[in-house]
């Protein structure tokens, strides 16, 4: 039999896992026109990418199966955001994917694509679009984070994460998704720190009230992890709080070289204030025998981890790729005439930040990256 004849019909499905099995495919094709002490030495690497290739597959292990259902802000949209004003349906966003304004703060993928291409599924449909698809396409699960909310009300005008909860609620009671289906799924919660804005806009910065306030926070934030679980979902992930001192709307305080320390240590407070409060859900979880789990992601880390990587690349991983050309704009901004009022750096590939506040596809990539070996906790 002809090595294609067998390789030919397990790459029929797109998917990452296809693209790393042709790759197999054509180095061992290559094999058979090699001399032995060749062979040897490509086998090994064959064997080297195996290696990789299992542990990519254990990730999309429950591929075709597992559901994911995502609550937060514009740190996991994918489109749920008023298209008559969010900045994220505006030129340039979505330039590098897919290639236009698609609700997305970014000029591409952000977390929650990577986390559903992690686990072998198609990028979620956002809950307001989900009266213009088909019903297949959001068999995998479903989106209903917004841009610029928190877990409570914030300065943006939409739903906050216990009314997103509420989405998911009506739509369970709707039969969009059966029992069995929440057996198998898994929720992503973000929480990026517009709670926190809103608190220092309407209340002002003082270290003790916003101690006081990080602990409401993360109380509500654990009363929406025990709603999801109550509603069937055996699963969790729940995002740290990013350096919110390393932001560029900070950062370009100094020139965007260096983090602010104050801001920093509000992140580092919410983060032990989390992973305690996580713990003890989950040693309950265990006493309970319920079989549901909750992990971490710990976005702080990965930022510095990504950041400090980046560095050695690009020597300022802080600056943003798109900004306004002065006070008053942003990326995306434009005149009354629609003249544009921003620019955008020439690799953005390289940039870590896309905006002000996001991170680009690629920053977004290489989070993901520094994430995995928290992901391998979900199955």
């Amino acid at each position: 039999m002809p090595f294609w004849t067998f390789c030919a019909p397990n790459l029929i499905h797109n998917s990452p896992g296809s693209l790393f099995f042709f790759q197999i495919c054509l180095y061992c094709s290559v094999l058979l026109t090699m001399d032995k002490q060749t062979i040897i030495f490509i086998s090994f690497c064959c064997f080297l990418f195996a290696e990789g290739g299992a542990r990519r597959t254990k990730l999309e292990g429950h591929s075709g199966s597992v559901k994911l259902f995502v609550f937060g802000d514009s740190y996991a949209d994918t489109g749920n955001s008023n298209k008559s004003y969010a900045v994220s349906w505006k030129q340039p966003y979505g330039i590098t994917f897919p290639r236009k304004p698609a609700g997305r703060f970014s000029d591409g993928r952000v977390l929650t694509d990577y986390l559903a291409w992690s686990l072998g599924i198609r990028s979620l449909v956002p809950y307001t679009r989900r009266g213009d698809v088909e019903k297949w396409e959001v068999q995998n699960g479903m989106n209903f984070a917004y841009g610029g909310t928190g877990v409570f009300n914030t300065l943006e005008k939409a739903p906050n994460m216990s009314t997103q909860i509420s989405f998911f609620q009506q739509l369970l009671q709707q039969k969009w998704y059966t029992k069995q289906d929440l057996n198998s799924s898994i929720a992503l919660l973000s929480l990026a720190g517009n709670d926190y804005g809103t608190f220092v806009v309407n209340h002002g910065n003082n270290p003790k009230d916003m101690s006081d306030f990080s602990k409401l926070v993360v109380n509500q934030l654990a009363d929406n992890i025990k709603q999801i679980l109550s509603l069937g979902v055996r699963k969790i992930a729940v995002t740290t709080i990013h350096p919110l001192g390393c932001l560029p709307q900070i950062t370009i305080y100094s020139s965007w070289n260096s983090c602010n320390h104050d801001w920093n240590l509000l992140s580092n407070f919410h983060n032990q204030q989390l992973w305690q409060r996580m713990q003890s859900l989950n040693n309950t979880l265990q006493t309970d025998q319920k079989k549901n789990v909750i992990v971490v992601l710990d976005l702080y880390t990965a930022f510095q981890s990504a950041f400090a990587k980046q560095k050695n690349i690009t020597g300022n991983p802080l600056k943003p790729c798109c900004v306004g050309i002065s006070n008053g704009y942003g990326c995306g901004s434009v005149d009354q005439s629609g003249a544009k009022k921003y620019s955008v750096c020439k690799n953005r590939e390289l940039s870590f930040f896309w905006d002000m506040i996001h991170p680009s596809q690629k920053g977004w990539h290489a989070v993901y990256s520094e994430l995995q070996p928290s992901l391998y906790k979900l199955f």
